[in-house]
């Protein structure tokens, strides 16, 4: 300890500090407790939301935004509308455009396991006839087995999406592995990997045009020829940094004869808007964060009241051995510090902790801001001070005299 100016060198004051919390470890890790907590939320809310959108990013750049859909709209009398046979032919003249593949929804073919399901029993799965690329314009790989080719697109073979094969229950791809889609037996040839920019593919059973044609009876007449029926979404690539230009293009160009009929979009929107909507909640979940380290400072202050009373003979031994209001003073504000210090410590680790768990179990970047750590810290000592303050400011009133008489 140091007379110099009635105060206490860090080293002596951290040490005296520390002997009220170890005297009591039981009582001091409760208080401390509130403290973690409340850091712990605060350091796991921010931490999981920049987790949440750095993976959200990192998905986006993965799968590029230069991803474009064009899909029927309503018509004029405000039925569904159709696109044209010839669309996505047309599509692939556009300057600027690299690569064009489609689908067509199959609206009255349904999906099942087995024959034996019950018709009712669809679970939401779609049949969709596709075209051959439809993966690499996706970015969609594939989990199980192969995609469609030349030869199995005309031919009673079905490729699964990923929620498709949990929900009729297969899982791996092997001969003679069947579903009953449409009425009659397909072969399954592969599954696919979740699809983030076109969900839908994932609830479907994926065909080629001419087994949909052959199998499923979907036909359209061009010039008194049965062809394969129309694509119902279009999926366009385009060079980076030319989407707005084909989009305004597209309209006109899938359907000219109503391009009011023709509803344009672009899938990253959607993985952009959520990412920036990651952090929505932030505010309801800092709040709770912020009332746990209110509660955590309130037991603080209360258990530091408690010390104050309780250590009366030590309080008055050590004022009657010479030590000064200030020295009193510090040492009671310092050991509430220290106490919500290591509540704030043990809640940054364990919010840190939670965070790292959840984002590597979805795949996503580990990303806890300076902000959270920092600001967790920072509030807990300035709880600690807050909390301590009173307390500290009684101890050191206490008359030597009293202290020593009421003990």
């Amino acid at each position: 300890m140091s007379a110099n100016g009635g105060r206490l060198a860090l080293k002596d004051g951290l040490r005296v500090a520390s002997v009220g919390l170890r005297a009591r470890p039981l009582r001091a890790a409760l208080s401390a407790l509130g403290i973690a907590i409340g850091t712990a939320a605060i350091v796991g809310v921010l931490g999981l939301s920049s987790s949440s959108q750095a993976g959200l990013i990192a998905e986006i750049n993965r799968l590029g935004t230069n991803m474009l859909t064009v899909e029927p709209g309503q018509s004029l009398t405000g039925g569904p509308a159709k696109l044209p046979r010839e669309a996505p032919a047309r599509i692939t003249l556009l300057d600027n455009v690299e690569l064009v593949a489609h689908t067509a929804l199959i609206e009255q073919a349904k999906v099942y396991r087995s024959s034996m399901i019950p018709v009712g029993n669809t679970g939401g799965l779609q049949v969709r006839a596709a075209s051959l690329n439809l993966p690499s314009v996706l970015n969609t790989g594939i989990a199980r087995g192969d995609w469609l080719n030349k030869g199995t697109a005309g031919v009673p073979v079905a490729v699964l999406g990923s929620v498709a094969a949990q929900q009729v229950g297969i899982d791996r791809v092997y001969a003679d592995q069947r579903i009953w889609l449409g009425g009659q037996w397909f072969n399954v040839a592969g599954i696919l990997q979740p699809s983030p920019l076109e969900p839908d593919i994932d609830d479907s059973a994926l065909i080629g045009y001419p087994a949909a044609q052959k199998y499923l009876g979907y036909v359209s007449m061009v010039r008194g020829e049965q062809k394969a029926g129309p694509p119902s979404l279009i999926y366009v690539r385009t060079a980076t940094g030319h989407e707005a230009a084909v989009q305004s293009l597209l309209a006109q160009t899938a359907n000219p004869e109503a391009p009011y009929e023709v509803a344009v979009s672009q899938p990253s929107d959607v993985l952009t808007a959520r990412a920036a909507a990651a952090g929505a909640f932030d505010s309801l979940f800092l709040g709770l964060g912020v009332v746990a380290l209110i509660v955590g400072a309130v037991g603080v202050a209360n258990i530091m009241i408690i010390s104050v009373l309780e250590r009366r003979s030590e309080i008055g031994l050590r004022r009657a051995l010479g030590a000064t209001k200030r020295q009193i003073r510090t040492q009671f504000l310092a050991e509430s510090i220290l106490l919500a210090v290591i509540g704030g410590v043990a809640g940054v680790l364990a919010g840190a902790a939670a965070t790292a768990v959840y984002a590597n179990s979805k795949g996503w970047a580990v990303v806890i801001p300076v902000e959270a750590w920092s600001g967790g810290i920072a509030s807990a000592i300035l709880i600690g001070a807050l909390a301590g303050l009173l307390p500290a400011v009684r101890a050191s009133r206490m008359s030597p005299t009293v202290a020593l008489r009421t003990v």
